[in-house]
C-alpha cells in the first residue's frame, strides 16, 4: 500500500522551488514578439454592417477548407482562455511562483487568440458571422478539467501543450500562406516553452510521488482528450484535420504521448511500488492499443485516398 502523498496544497508546496527554477528559466528563455507584426493589415477591408463594406464569401479566402478548418478549431481552442485560467488558477493558486507562472501563461495563451483571430479576419478566410457565433457557443459552455488534481493536471497539460505546438505547426505548413506560416510557429513555439515547463514539474512529480505519478499519467493516456472537444461539431472537424495528417492518432501516439513518456524515463523508472507498476504494466497495454489504432486508422486514410485518386483519374 502506498504512502505517498496526494494531498493538493502538500504539493504545490513542495512542487514550488522548481516552479520558481522553471519560471526564471522561462522568463529568461522566452522571446518577446508581436501579433501585429504577422498580420498583413494592406490586405483587409470593412465588412459589410454599419461600415457599409463588403460581405464576406467563400471566394475570398485563400485558403483550402483543411487549412481554414484546422486555425478555426485552434482559434476557438484558444478562445476558451477565461475558463482555462479559471481551472488552473483555482488548482495552482495566485500566489508565489505559482501565481506568477499563472498570470504569464494566460498572457502568452490570450496572445495567441489575437494573433490568429486578426490573421483570419485580415485576409478574409473566414465567415466573420459565423466564427463570432461559434466562439460564443463554445466560450457558452466553458471548459471543465477532466484532470482537476496536481498529478492529473500536470501530465494532462505536459501532453496537451506539446499536441498544441504540434497542431499548430502543421496548420501553418499545410495553409500555403508564408505568412501563416511564420505565424503558427511563432505560436507554436510558445506552446513548447509551456510544454517544457510542465514536463519538468512532471519530472519533479516523479521524484517526490513516483507510484502516484505513474497512475497519473496512465489516467490521462487513456482519456486523453484535445481542450477544445466541446466545440460544436468538434468530431467531424477532426476527422477532417486527421485526415489531412494535421493530427491524427500517428501523431499523437509518435509526437506527442512517447516524446513525453521518453523523456521521463516512465517505461525504465525503477523503484515503484506494487500499485505503480501496475499502472506501469497497465499503460504499456494502452500504448500498444493506441499505436494499433493509428495503424488503422493510416490504412483506412490510404484505401480512401486511394479510392479518392481512382474516382478523379
Amino acid at each position: 500500500m502506498t504512502t505517498e502523498t496526494t494531498d493538493t496544497l502538500v504539493l504545490l508546496r513542495e512542487l514550488e522551488p522548481v516552479v520558481e527554477t522553471n519560471l526564471n528559466r522561462h522568463l529568461s528563455t522566452a522571446k518577446e514578439w508581436f501579433p501585429h507584426e504577422f498580420v498583413p493589415w494592406s490586405q483587409g477591408s470593412d465588412f459589410d454592417g454599419p461600415l457599409g463594406g463588403q460581405a464576406w464569401e467563400p471566394s475570398q479566402s485563400k485558403l483550402s477548407e483543411v487549412a481554414r478548418t484546422s486555425l478555426i478549431v485552434n482559434l476557438l481552442t484558444e478562445d476558451n482562455l477565461p475558463s482555462y485560467h479559471h481551472e488552473i488558477a483555482t488548482l495552482y493558486g495566485r500566489d508565489g511562483a505559482w501565481g506568477t507562472w499563472v498570470h504569464r501563461w494566460t498572457a502568452e495563451e490570450g496572445r495567441h487568440g489575437t494573433a490568429i483571430r486578426d490573421y483570419l479576419l485580415t485576409t478574409r478566410a473566414v465567415d466573420p458571422i459565423a466564427l463570432e457565433r461559434a466562439r460564443m457557443t463554445h466560450m457558452e459552455t466553458g471548459f471543465t478539467a477532466d484532470h482537476p488534481d496536481v498529478l492529473g493536471s500536470l501530465s494532462y497539460v505536459s501532453m496537451q501543450e506539446l499536441a498544441t505546438r504540434v497542431a499548430h505547426r502543421n496548420t501553418g505548413r499545410v495553409s500555403g500562406d508564408p505568412i501563416c506560416d511564420a505565424l503558427l510557429a511563432k505560436v507554436a513555439n510558445d506552446e513548447n516553452l509551456h510544454m517544457l515547463f510542465y514536463r519538468n514539474l512532471l519530472m519533479a512529480s516523479f521524484d517526490l510521488v513516483p507510484n502516484a505519478t505513474m497512475e497519473a499519467i496512465l489516467r490521462v493516456v487513456k482519456s486523453f482528450q484535445m481542450p477544445g472537444h466541446t466545440i460544436e461539431n468538434f468530431g467531424r472537424k477532426s476527422v477532417q484535420i486527421a485526415m489531412a495528417g494535421i493530427y491524427d492518432l500517428r501523431i499523437h501516439h509518435d509526437e506527442v504521448v512517447m516524446p513525453v513518456l521518453r523523456q521521463l524515463k516512465v517505461l525504465e523508472r525503477t523503484g515503484l511500488s506494487a500499485e505503480g507498476e501496475r499502472a506501469r504494466e497497465e499503460l504499456v497495454e494502452v500504448l500498444g492499443k493506441l499505436d494499433t489504432a493509428a495503424s488503422r486508422f493510416e490504412d483506412k486514410r490510404a484505401a480512401h485516398q486511394a479510392r479518392a485518386a481512382a474516382r478523379a483519374a
